[in-house]
């Protein structure tokens, strides 16, 4: 083996499931995030000579990914279908075995919260949280400013406490 394959090999085994999970979180479908990370270690495999800093491997590759999920956005242009023509279920990915039990519908809850939030808040969120990223590597990755990350941060959590408070009233109010 060639030293860049060598390389490149330590990048896919180091970041191949940081890159899915974040890929499922930004996409929220398996099938889809295995082909945006597929996609991402292409164009990173392409681009290996470019990478100069070993050590921003990893938001290297969640740059090129980001940008290969846009990239399937301006290629295709969704149809628009009715509600009565989509299958809400798989949607909305409920299903009633998970609702029924306590621990599943906690997970659901959280997913369903994160899906709530808007791209802009939903993005630095899971960067901070899934990726490990600081504020300024958030920063850079999104071509924003620190301020604007720490604002986005701020609102994506006080959105998701106020998705749970809400959740709790209605709960509270079913046991009456």
């Amino acid at each position: 083996m060639t030293p860049r394959q060598i390389q490149f090999e330590a990048l896919v085994n180091a970041y191949s499931k940081d890159l899915y999970r974040y890929a499922v979180w930004l996409c929220r479908s398996p099938e889809v995030a295995e082909d945006l990370v597929q996609e991402t270690f292409m164009r990173a495999w392409k681009a290996l000579d470019s990478l100069q800093d070993p050590g921003s491997a990893k938001q290297w590759l969640i740059t090129i990914l980001r940008r290969e999920n846009l990239r399937r956005f301006s290629r295709v242009q969704p149809e628009v279908q009715s509600l009565d023509e989509m299958d809400v279920e798989r949607i909305t990915g409920l299903d009633d075995e998970f609702v029924q039990h306590d621990d599943h519908s906690q997970n659901l809850g959280m997913e369903q919260a994160l899906a709530s939030l808007s791209l802009e808040y939903r993005e630095p969120l899971l960067l901070q949280v899934l990726g490990g990223y600081s504020c300024e590597e958030i920063a850079q990755q999104l071509d924003i400013k620190p301020g604007a990350v720490m604002t986005r941060l701020f609102r994506a959590r006080q959105k998701l406490r106020k998705c749970f408070e809400d959740e709790d009233i209605v709960t509270d109010s079913k046991v009456k």
